[in-house]
């Protein structure tokens, strides 16, 4: 760990604030179980509280914050147990979707838990009952009272794949004292890339790792053979592509594009997956607006001939529908969002579309433009020609699907042998004071 670092007004200002802000997150925590954005089954997790006994032995506690960031985790946490299989695994997230999709996806001798929220009384209540040796934060997750909470309690804590964000990065340049103090409590800190080393080390004024995006290193998406094959004669016949992990504000340029490409292709049909599923009605009816019909999967709707638009708003089926097409443009970058993770569907043989706002993946996408994997685009124009040129010529789509693919597994095994050398040690001696 570094020197210490004192507190500044700010973060005790905040933790003062935290300590009484009970009741109203209480009435956040119901509005959100309402919306479908937390699971009533579990709600008591996100307060600290579980039903489920802490394992005898040594428990490493590794943090995510949603889908793709808990994915990342699952080859890490084989790589440790294949080397470690004593240790236990306790690895938290703070959404439905990713907690669906670590109860599929976990090995044997990890399991899930919801994040409590940011309260004092919650996250005493979530460490007084787990009591981890080691603590492992994952990309950008800077919550004041889970950080020093684990510091009090964990004997190594390590921030891993390192990510801020370039307005995040403004924002904390404007509170120096407070993230170099919140950073000050990680042992060690592993940066995705370059520039978030850059950043992270402005930040914590210390020096900091770079392996490379442990994201280059998760197992592709799981998916169901028989609803593949079942999709593929549903759609046989038709020019099919994939806009997948959409966010709000981009579901326009998309549907403008397929109406570009409608009169050229009059059986085209796009699959689009919204990053939310429950955004599925909301989509459908901007679909609507723009003349265009579709089915939604959510609600067992068919695939028909008129179909121009297909929403795939379910939970843990991606990996069908990026087997399904091998183009897929991969949403968050057309509006400033920072990008999502194109190494899934480039992993699965899909030729990547992309919007100009990857922040999140700089040198993941420039690295895959480079070798012909993914091409960029910034509107329905730009996005109806890469279409049209990949419609028209197999050859050129085959060759960025492969390229895309290369570029994908190129690293995965260095960045997993490397950091988990990094952590090991350290782990075993957390587990050794414990």
């Amino acid at each position: 760990m570094s020197e210490a670092v004192r507190e500044p007004l700010g973060m005790k200002m905040y933790r003062a604030a935290s300590r009484v802000a009970g009741p109203l997150a209480g009435v956040v925590l119901n509005r959100r179980a309402r919306a479908g954005k937390e699971d009533l089954s579990r709600i008591s997790e996100r307060r600290g509280y579980s039903d489920r006994q802490r394992p005898d032995g040594p428990l490493v506690w590794i943090h995510g914050a949603s889908v793709g960031e808990s994915l990342s985790i699952i080859p890490l946490v084989e790589h440790l147990l294949e080397k470690r299989p004593a240790l236990h695994f306790l690895v938290t997230t703070g959404t439905v979707t990713s907690a669906a999709m670590m109860e599929k996806r976990l090995p044997a001798g990890a399991f899930h838990q919801y994040i409590p929220l940011d309260l004092p009384v919650y996250v005493d209540a979530f460490l007084d009952h787990w009591r981890p040796d080691a603590a492992l934060f994952v990309e950008s997750e800077f919550w004041p009272n889970l950080i020093l909470g684990a510091r009090r309690r964990a004997t190594f804590m390590a921030l891993i794949n390192g990510r801020v964000s370039p307005s995040s990065y403004d924002s904390w340049r404007r509170q120096p004292r407070a993230i170099k103090f919140l950073l000050s409590k990680f042992d060690a800190i592993v940066a995705q890339d370059h520039q978030n080393a850059e950043r992270l080390m402005t930040l914590a004024a210390r020096e900091v790792d770079m392996f490379g995006n442990l994201k280059n290193a998760a197992p592709p998406l799981p998916a169901d053979e028989a609803e593949i094959e079942h999709l593929r004669a549903t759609t046989a016949g038709r020019t099919v592509w994939l806009a997948a992990s959409t966010q709000p504000g981009e579901e326009e340029t998309i549907f403008a594009a397929h109406q570009l490409l409608k009169a050229e292709y009059p059986n085209l049909l796009t699959i689009i997956a919204p990053r939310h599923p429950h955004r599925g009605e909301e989509v459908a009816s901007i679909a609507q607006d723009q003349g265009l019909k579709s089915a939604r999967r959510a609600t067992s709707q068919p695939i028909e001939e008129i179909t121009d638009v297909y929403i795939a708003d379910t939970l843990g089926e991606l990996g069908i529908f990026y087997r399904l097409t091998d183009i897929a443009f991969v949403g968050g970058g057309i509006i400033p969002k920072g990008g999502h993770n194109p190494l899934e569907p480039a992993r699965l043989g899909a030729a990547i579309l992309h919007g100009p706002h990857t922040f999140n993946f700089v040198e993941t996408y420039s690295d895959m433009r480079k070798t012909g994997g993914a091409a960029l685009v910034r509107n329905e124009r730009d996005l109806a020609t890469a279409l049209r040129r990949l419609f028209a010529d197999s050859k050129t789509r085959a060759a960025m699907a492969a390229a895309a693919k290369h570029s994908a597994e190129q690293n995965a095994e260095k960045v997993l042998n490397d950091l988990s050398a990094t952590l090991i040690d350290r782990i075993d001696a957390a587990v050794g004071a414990s």
